[in-house]
Protein backbone atom coordinates (compact mmCIF):
# COMPACT_ATOMS: atom_id res chain seq x y z
CA UNK A 1 0.00 0.00 0.00
CA UNK A 2 3.07 2.09 1.25
CA UNK A 3 4.84 1.92 -2.26
CA UNK A 4 1.39 2.40 -4.36
CA UNK A 5 1.32 5.91 -2.34
CA UNK A 6 5.10 6.27 -3.10
CA UNK A 7 4.74 5.34 -6.61
CA UNK A 8 1.84 7.28 -7.21
CA UNK A 9 3.71 10.59 -6.11
CA UNK A 10 6.57 10.16 -8.14
CA UNK A 11 4.73 10.01 -11.15
CA UNK A 12 2.83 12.69 -10.03
CA UNK A 13 5.25 14.86 -9.49
CA UNK A 14 7.19 13.30 -12.86
CA UNK A 15 4.61 14.46 -14.92
CA UNK A 16 4.19 18.00 -13.49
CA UNK A 17 7.77 18.62 -13.79
CA UNK A 18 7.32 17.51 -17.18
CA UNK A 19 4.28 19.47 -17.80
CA UNK A 20 5.87 22.26 -16.22
CA UNK A 21 8.58 22.29 -18.33
CA UNK A 22 6.71 22.79 -21.60
CA UNK A 23 4.29 25.25 -19.89
CA UNK A 24 7.21 27.05 -18.14
CA UNK A 25 8.69 27.80 -21.49
CA UNK A 26 6.57 30.70 -21.70
CA UNK A 27 6.29 32.02 -18.32
CA UNK A 28 9.81 35.19 -17.92
CA UNK A 29 11.75 34.46 -14.71
CA UNK A 30 10.55 37.54 -13.60
CA UNK A 31 7.32 35.95 -12.91
CA UNK A 32 8.75 32.91 -11.46
CA UNK A 33 10.96 35.04 -8.77
CA UNK A 34 8.26 35.34 -6.48
CA UNK A 35 7.30 31.80 -5.97
CA UNK A 36 10.75 30.67 -5.34
CA UNK A 37 11.14 33.28 -2.77
CA UNK A 38 7.44 32.03 -1.34
CA UNK A 39 9.68 28.80 -1.40
CA UNK A 40 12.45 30.50 0.61
CA UNK A 41 9.83 31.80 3.19
CA UNK A 42 8.39 28.56 3.50
CA UNK A 43 11.24 26.67 4.24
CA UNK A 44 12.37 29.40 6.88
CA UNK A 45 9.15 28.99 8.31
CA UNK A 46 9.77 24.98 8.74
CA UNK A 47 13.36 25.92 9.96
CA UNK A 48 11.54 27.68 12.94
CA UNK A 49 8.60 25.10 13.76
CA UNK A 50 11.52 22.22 13.80
CA UNK A 51 13.70 24.63 15.76
CA UNK A 52 10.34 24.95 18.62
CA UNK A 53 9.73 21.52 18.03
CA UNK A 54 13.64 20.48 19.30
CA UNK A 55 13.65 23.27 21.76
CA UNK A 56 10.42 21.36 23.56
CA UNK A 57 10.63 18.25 22.93
CA UNK A 58 14.33 17.76 23.52
CA UNK A 59 15.66 20.62 25.56
CA UNK A 60 18.14 18.52 27.53
CA UNK A 61 19.43 16.71 24.65
CA UNK A 62 19.97 19.89 23.32
CA UNK A 63 22.23 21.14 25.54
CA UNK A 64 24.30 17.98 25.53
CA UNK A 65 24.72 18.39 22.04
CA UNK A 66 26.57 21.40 22.65
CA UNK A 67 28.91 19.93 25.00
CA UNK A 68 32.84 19.34 24.13
CA UNK A 69 32.73 15.80 25.73
CA UNK A 70 30.46 13.78 23.99
CA UNK A 71 31.07 11.03 25.50
CA UNK A 72 28.80 11.74 28.74
CA UNK A 73 25.89 11.92 25.90
CA UNK A 74 23.21 9.26 26.46
CA UNK A 75 21.58 7.65 23.33
CA UNK A 76 18.35 8.87 24.21
CA UNK A 77 17.37 10.81 20.63
CA UNK A 78 15.13 8.36 19.90
CA UNK A 79 12.18 10.41 17.38
CA UNK A 80 15.02 13.11 17.02
CA UNK A 81 15.47 11.94 13.18
CA UNK A 82 11.91 12.63 12.51
CA UNK A 83 11.98 15.88 13.85
CA UNK A 84 15.33 16.92 12.28
CA UNK A 85 13.96 15.38 8.96
CA UNK A 86 12.19 18.45 7.72
CA UNK A 87 14.86 21.18 8.27
CA UNK A 88 17.62 18.65 6.32
CA UNK A 89 14.72 18.84 3.45
CA UNK A 90 14.04 22.59 4.11
CA UNK A 91 17.79 23.71 4.38
CA UNK A 92 18.41 21.46 0.54
CA UNK A 93 15.23 23.34 -1.02
CA UNK A 94 16.56 26.74 0.81
CA UNK A 95 19.69 25.75 -0.78
CA UNK A 96 19.06 25.51 -3.92
CA UNK A 97 16.71 28.30 -3.82
CA UNK A 98 19.63 30.50 -2.81
CA UNK A 99 21.76 29.31 -5.67
CA UNK A 100 19.22 30.06 -8.19
CA UNK A 101 18.85 33.90 -7.33
CA UNK A 102 22.79 33.69 -7.69
CA UNK A 103 23.19 32.12 -10.90
CA UNK A 104 19.83 33.14 -12.89
CA UNK A 105 20.89 36.92 -13.11
CA UNK A 106 24.32 35.54 -14.26
CA UNK A 107 23.05 33.34 -16.72
CA UNK A 108 20.75 36.22 -18.17
CA UNK A 109 23.22 38.04 -19.32
CA UNK A 110 25.50 35.59 -21.26
CA UNK A 111 25.17 36.11 -24.58
CA UNK A 112 25.90 32.81 -26.01
CA UNK A 113 22.91 31.28 -24.14
CA UNK A 114 19.83 34.06 -25.36
CA UNK A 115 18.88 31.42 -27.89
CA UNK A 116 17.85 28.92 -25.32
CA UNK A 117 15.81 31.53 -23.00
CA UNK A 118 12.79 29.40 -23.40
CA UNK A 119 14.64 26.05 -22.63
CA UNK A 120 15.90 27.93 -19.29
CA UNK A 121 12.44 28.86 -18.33
CA UNK A 122 10.72 25.73 -18.87
CA UNK A 123 13.88 24.33 -16.51
CA UNK A 124 13.25 27.19 -13.79
CA UNK A 125 9.51 26.23 -13.96
CA UNK A 126 10.50 22.31 -13.62
CA UNK A 127 12.64 23.21 -10.96
CA UNK A 128 10.06 25.16 -9.11
CA UNK A 129 7.44 22.59 -9.58
CA UNK A 130 9.92 20.19 -8.24
CA UNK A 131 10.69 22.25 -5.00
CA UNK A 132 7.54 23.00 -4.46
CA UNK A 133 6.58 19.47 -4.13
CA UNK A 134 9.19 18.85 -1.75
CA UNK A 135 8.46 21.32 0.47
CA UNK A 136 4.51 20.21 0.30
CA UNK A 137 6.33 16.64 1.76
CA UNK A 138 8.08 18.68 4.05
CA UNK A 139 5.11 20.46 5.37
CA UNK A 140 3.52 17.25 5.87
CA UNK A 141 6.63 15.71 7.46
CA UNK A 142 6.47 18.75 10.62
CA UNK A 143 2.87 17.63 10.81
CA UNK A 144 4.26 13.82 12.26
CA UNK A 145 6.14 15.14 15.69
CA UNK A 146 2.75 16.61 16.22
CA UNK A 147 0.40 13.77 15.96
CA UNK A 148 3.06 11.53 17.86
CA UNK A 149 2.50 14.23 20.59
CA UNK A 150 -1.13 13.92 20.25
CA UNK A 151 -0.88 10.08 19.94
CA UNK A 152 0.99 10.60 23.36
CA UNK A 153 -1.48 12.67 24.94
CA UNK A 154 -4.32 10.47 24.27
CA UNK A 155 -2.91 7.56 25.16
CA UNK A 156 -2.04 9.43 28.96
CA UNK A 157 -5.50 10.49 28.89
CA UNK A 158 -7.30 7.04 28.30
CA UNK A 159 -4.71 5.83 31.25
CA UNK A 160 -5.86 8.67 33.50
CA UNK A 161 -9.44 7.30 32.65
CA UNK A 162 -8.54 3.66 33.74
CA UNK A 163 -7.27 4.91 36.88
CA UNK A 164 -9.81 7.03 38.13
CA UNK A 165 -12.38 4.16 37.04
CA UNK A 166 -10.59 1.82 39.22
CA UNK A 167 -10.54 4.43 42.05
CA UNK A 168 -14.01 5.10 41.45
CA UNK A 169 -14.57 1.36 41.81
CA UNK A 170 -12.52 0.95 44.78
CA UNK A 171 -14.26 3.52 46.95
CA UNK A 172 -17.70 1.88 45.96
CA UNK A 173 -16.36 -1.48 47.55
CA UNK A 174 -14.97 -0.11 50.55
Amino acid sequence: MKRAYLTGAVVITASATAFAFKLGQHVPFSEQWPLFEALRTTAAIIFAVVGAWLAIVFPERLKLSLRTDSSKIKNSSAGMGQLLSPAIHSTAILSIVLVIGVVAPLLKRVAALEPYIQEFRGISYSILILLTFWQLWTVVLTLVPADKVKEHADTEESFQDTVRGYTTLDSKFK
